[in-house]
């Protein structure tokens, strides 16, 4: 069983590796993109008749890049096409949100001082609220779509701070942001598999067959890679908040989530101004500053209760608990890590548990078993530096008692 929980453990990490790998692909194609499509020359009679051009030196070599407004007078014979970096992301982050968050609702998704879920009625509110996403956005772009762009985005950004508060009331701390990040990136990803990519390829098929595109296809596909862009940044920062009690476990979560929205499209507003050579306008750079510190004011009022602080001895961790040499491991973590994973840490410097992870009691530990065994047991990752001195004979403990709990739940 030891075994098998390390095969899960490399699943995860190559799924994770995977996720981030094809993020960078696609944020960098976008930003990219964009950055390209602002900075065009479009002041210049082209003989090409493309709307504009940009000459750029990367790696040595210097660049001639011409954008059609519509489409050229014919088809090119190699056209390459930017689609699948967008796809897999959103595979591979769904994957991932199957491996840690539906494998592991006990633990990481339901939180039951928030809202009493069975797993599956945690995981089909998660479903649905992902499909919800698309079709609240969709049909905002189809109500606004010849309302000014601002006016859209206020629309959206009041859409994201309700759904930042209801996952608050369903989910725990850590995966309400963390769905926040996965509800506006299905957003992101559908818009390139839903709009984008047919509206491209109708362009493609009139250029074959002869016609001239129609130019409102490449209006609305623009429409739409412009707000990926702006909502790149806070599905950043979501995505990585699992990793910070401090902003997923305060009172105000929902608040900081909505805030970071906010950061997230002040920064993009910089960088989209200067591209166009419009100015920079450092004004939003202020704002970003003050809307972290404010971000960072509010997280600092007392946490609430982590969820995994509340373990309750049920199921696996009833299973660890009842194994033999369970009294012994609960004398090791208590003397060498709970200094740290406390609900008030004594070590300095830490203000609260790492991670959000608290083992100071029996419970907690039990439901901890896991982590303790692969930080602890299998790898020398805690106690960070060994500063508690936790002896080899105790770590083989704690291997010990893991393996004799023998249970087959790879979470």
């Amino acid at each position: 069983m030891g075994e098998w929980i390390l095969v899960w453990e490399w699943v995860e990490i190559a799924v994770r590796w995977l996720h981030v790998i094809t993020a960078i692909a696609w944020i960098g194609s976008s930003f990219y993109f964009i950055a390209l499509d602002l900075g065009l020359h479009r002041d210049r009679n082209l003989a090409s008749g493309a709307d504009g051009e940009e000459w750029q030196v990367h790696g040595g070599g210097f660049y001639h890049i011409q954008k059609y407004l519509v489409a050229p007078a014919a088809m090119p014979d190699h056209l390459v096409w930017f689609k699948w970096e967008s796809y897999s992301t959103w595979l591979s982050g769904f994957a991932l949100l199957v491996l840690v968050y539906y494998m592991g609702a006990e633990l990481y998704l339901i939180d039951p001082s928030v809202l009493e879920l069975t797993t599956w009625q945690a995981v089909g509110i998660s479903v649905a609220s992902l499909a919800f996403g698309w079709v609240a956005y969709n049909t905002l772009c189809k109500v606004f779509v010849n309302a000014n762009q601002t006016v859209l985005m206020l629309a959206l950004f009041v859409v994201l701070v309700g759904m930042s508060w209801f996952y608050t009331q369903v989910f725990s701390g850590r995966a309400a942001l963390l769905h926040l990040g996965a509800f506006t990136a299905t957003i992101m990803s559908a818009n390139v598999f839903f709009i984008i990519m047919p509206n491209q390829r109708i362009v493609v098929a009139d250029l074959k067959a002869g016609r001239k595109p129609d130019p409102k296809y490449g209006k609305i596909a623009k429409q739409r890679s412009t707000h990926n862009n702006y909502l790149t940044l806070p599905v950043i920062f979501l995505m990585l908040s699992n990793h910070y009690p401090m902003v997923f476990a305060t009172e105000f979560n929902w608040i900081i989530a909505s805030l970071v929205f906010l950061m997230g499209v002040s920064i993009r507003h910089w960088f989209n101004t200067h591209h166009a050579r419009k100015g920079n306008p450092h004004w939003t750079w202020a704002l970003t500053a003050a809307l972290f510190v404010l971000i960072a004011w509010l997280s600092s009022y007392p946490m609430r209760t982590v969820p995994e602080a509340e373990a309750r001895l049920e199921g696996a961790a009833l299973v660890y608990a009842s194994a033999e040499g369970f009294e012994e491991v609960v004398g090791i973590v208590q003397g060498r890590c709970s200094m740290c994973h406390a609900a008030e840490p004594g070590w300095e410097g830490i203000a609260w548990p790492p991670k959000g992870v608290v083992l100071e009691t029996e419970a907690q530990i039990a439901h901890e078993a896991k982590r303790i065994y692969l930080q602890s047991g299998v790898s020398h990752a805690m106690p960070p530096g060994n500063l508690s001195y936790m002896e080899p004979e105790e770590r083989a403990a704690i291997v010990d008692w893991f393996r004799r709990a023998g249970t087959d739940d790879p979470i």
